[in-house]
């Protein structure tokens, strides 16, 4: 649990951690980012009693993916590098899990959805909505998998294209999961045009590394995606721009973060809400209290209402 230390007594003050993103409402801006844990319903329903605002789940494809051979995933100790493989049941199995979700999980569950072409996309996305999902993640920027992710991401055209065919088929909310290198102003403004709701910025960065013994790359697939403290950086510039260029949109700030202060800053760069992904491997679902106490005990310090007031706050001169 987050010390809140000396000065950092809430009192009677409860100041608002709740959220709003793209028509979904959020208890508190915490959101378990996708390819963590949302699997099924029973680590669904962990997430939720840990105190999520939301649940995105792993990213799923038409067909079961087994992902890569171990080793998939490497603690860097600046950061982690993983190349799972987009493992996942595929869509006709999890849809019960999906089910089990909408009717006993009362924060929303986002479906991360992945596919090769536009058509993958669009059968997934229809039986995810017909399980009860409350929104659609486009994953557009996984650096590791061939034939999914950043390569249909890199086609601009493509991705847009996939947008106008989920956001057709869709009354709930659609976010377009976006890389570093499509975190532009005017590529993001190209995917809103084309129907989705808004962002989720940035997916891992492609990477790889070396074991200096064995002389051998380290991961199994070689490359991997690169994540943790190491790419919050980055990640706070995306979101800075993205919301200074594009002030409406709708930004889920994911890259790094490991505790209430980085949960924070990607809010106030600009992010309405923030993803919480592998610092999980380190500090358990556990890491989700830590990030709302520490919320809620700033604002109460500072004399701040809502966390809303703090959305984009380092912009304001």
């Amino acid at each position: 649990m987050v010390n809140l230390g000396s000065g950092w007594g809430l009192g009677d003050m409860s100041p608002d951690l709740e959220v709003e993103l793209a028509r979904l409402r959020l208890r508190n801006p915490a959101i378990l980012a996708s390819g963590i844990l949302g699997s099924s319903y029973g680590l669904m329903r962990r997430v939720e009693e840990a105190g999520a605002g939301a649940i995105t789940t792993k990213t799923i494809t038409r067909e079961p993916r087994e992902g890569y051979l171990n080793p998939v995933f490497v603690d860097l100790e600046f950061g982690y590098l993983n190349a799972m493989g987009l493992p996942n049941p595929g869509i006709t199995a999890f849809k019960m899990e999906l089910r089990r979700a909408a009717e006993n999980i009362r924060i929303p569950v986002i479906v991360s959805i992945g596919g090769r072409d536009e058509s993958e996309f669009i059968e997934v996305a229809e039986q995810a909505l017909d399980a009860g999902c409350n929104a659609i993640e486009l994953n557009l920027s996984c650096p590791h998998v061939e034939g999914y992710g950043l390569e249909i991401g890199s086609d601009i055209r493509l991705a847009c294209n996939i947008i106008r065919s989920i956001r057709s088929i869709s009354s709930r909310p659609v976010f377009a999961k976006i890389s570093v290198y499509q975190a532009r102003p005017d590529i993001v403004s190209r995917y809103i045009g084309s129907g989705a709701d808004g962002v989720t910025a940035i997916n891992t960065i492609r990477a790889a590394a070396i074991s200096v013994e064995s002389m051998t790359p380290i991961l199994s697939n070689i490359f991997g995606g690169l994540s943790g403290p190491c790419i919050r950086p980055i990640a706070v510039a995306a979101v800075y721009e993205i919301r200074r260029e594009i002030p409406d949109v709708p930004i889920i700030g994911v890259g790094g973060v490991d505790g209430w202060r980085a949960a924070l800053e990607l809010i106030l760069a600009g992010a309405n809400a923030v993803g919480v992904g592998s610092a999980i491997a380190r500090k358990d679902l556990e890491i989700f209290r830590e990030i709302i106490e520490g919320l809620r005990g700033f604002l109460a310090s500072r004399g701040f209402k809502s966390i809303k007031e703090l959305v984009g706050y380092a912009q304001r001169l």
